[in-house]
């Protein structure tokens, strides 16, 4: 039988109503002929409960314990859809990650998968059940323990069965329609993509679009895994929502794609750095180590014999996330301390934003970075720093004018029209 899989992130299963509308969602592909199988979160909420539960008994936790608890909600949520897919005449049955089993690595709270072997699941489809409803977020590790893959990571599951099972498509049920040239509740011109590549659905994760879990769109992409992202709350046929999927799938491509944007961000400057050989590695070394997740960098033009520094001097400047600025702060402070950097003053920004814009199109078009720009500038908005990729732009500004560049970008490359 063809197979599907179908995921429900926690908003689509917040209740036993929201499950009972699920479940007649997947009932609907049984009637077209597919075995499912369904990957289902926490309902909405228990996870954020259940992590308040572990710190609450613990501050200084052990991570196994603390995998143990956080991954019962996808466990419930598991036997309520199994249990409600049987009132429906259904057959079908709820696995949890070990009964898979789902083998990942043993790095708890943030594992990765190593395989999922087909064997069991197949052996029941073969019995005649048409559905299995696997738990999400979570897997069992090389010593036998509960393992959990992160925030996000019921949509990897998703993924990484339906590249293991060979399936027709992977639909990932959520509280949007699919994925939107930007923010509809910035842009209210916002369109809906009928169809996006998966460089371009990565970049927009990456880059703060929240449809689509960062890692679930890398697997996708490694595995051609086609990703349907549709509403659990309309009605739906194959024409629903967004499709994701291989570039070679896209007839015609826009220029731009979409524009994504992300105020959580700061910017960071190291003032006079020694201009040698090694001095970035002696910077985002310490930042590395640290943990700090370093986006964009700019390094100035070298001066020479500036201040009281007698060789070529530099200023170094990057982005990080806002919530770790003084953790790139002290890694900083630290490496000077050791001696393995110096510089005169770091100067942090934190009421900055990113906004870019992405498009495969931008590959064989010229002029989009002037574009861009001009659009910007039309508006009075000033740009802090540029980082540029293969397929996309992405601009620092002050955070104030974040929502003013995203629909000023979207106007300028007509985003609104199909």
């Amino acid at each position: 039988m063809p197979l599907l899989v179908m995921k429900f992130g926690g908003t689509s299963v917040a209740d036993l109503s929201r499950i009972e509308n699920a479940a007649k969602k997947v009932q609907a592909e049984v009637a077209r002929g597919y075995d499912v199988i369904v990957i289902v979160s926490a309902m909405s909420g228990e996870t954020n409960r259940m992590v308040g539960y572990v710190e609450g008994t613990s501050k200084l936790y052990d991570a196994r314990e603390y995998d143990a608890v956080v991954s019962s909600g996808e466990n419930v949520t598991a036997g309520l859809m199994a249990l409600r897919l049987q009132e429906m005449d259904i057959p079908a049955r709820s696995w949890q990650g070990w009964q898979v089993p789902i083998n990942t690595t043993s790095a708890h709270g943030s594992a990765r998968f190593i395989d999922i072997p087909r064997a069991n699941i197949d052996a029941k489809f073969a019995e005649g059940f048409k559905v299995a409803v696997v738990a999400g977020f979570q897997g069992i590790s090389a010593e036998g323990r509960i393992t959990t893959l992160g925030r996000g990571g019921s949509d990897t599951t998703a993924v990484a069965f339906a590249a293991a099972f060979g399936a027709e498509r992977c639909d990932i049920y959520t509280d949007v329609d699919g994925v939107y040239t930007t923010d509809p509740r910035i842009a209210s011109k916002a369109r809906k993509l009928d169809r996006i590549a998966f460089e371009e659905m990565l970049e927009l994760a990456s880059l703060g679009a929240k449809v689509l879990q960062t890692r679930s769109v890398e697997l996708a992409m490694r595995y051609k895994v086609r990703l349907r992202v549709l509403s659990s709350f309309e009605d739906t046929d194959e024409n629903s929502g967004t499709l994701v999927c291989d570039e070679d799938e896209i007839m015609e491509s826009k220029v731009v794609s979409g524009v994504a944007y992300s105020r959580d961000e700061a910017k960071m400057t190291l003032v006079t750095v020694e201009d040698r050989p090694g001095v970035a590695s002696a910077i985002f070394g310490p930042l590395a180590e640290a943990g700090v997740n370093v986006d964009m960098i700019v390094q100035n033009i070298s001066e020479k014999n500036y201040g009281s520094h007698t060789g070529a001097v530099t200023d170094m400047t990057f982005s990080v996330p806002v919530n770790q600025v003084d953790r790139a702060q002290k890694a900083m402070e630290d490496a000077r301390a050791a001696g393995i950097i110096k510089y005169d003053e770091l100067i942090s920004d934190t009421d900055v934003a990113k906004v870019s814009v992405v498009g495969i199109g931008m590959r064989s078009q010229v002029g989009v970075a002037a574009k861009m720009f001009n659009a910007l500038a039309a508006e009075n908005i000033n740009i802090k720093v540029i980082a540029t990729s293969e397929i996309k732009i992405s601009v620092l500004i002050d955070r104030k004018y974040m929502e003013l560049a995203v629909q000023a970008l979207h106007d300028c490359f007509d985003l609104d029209k199909a």
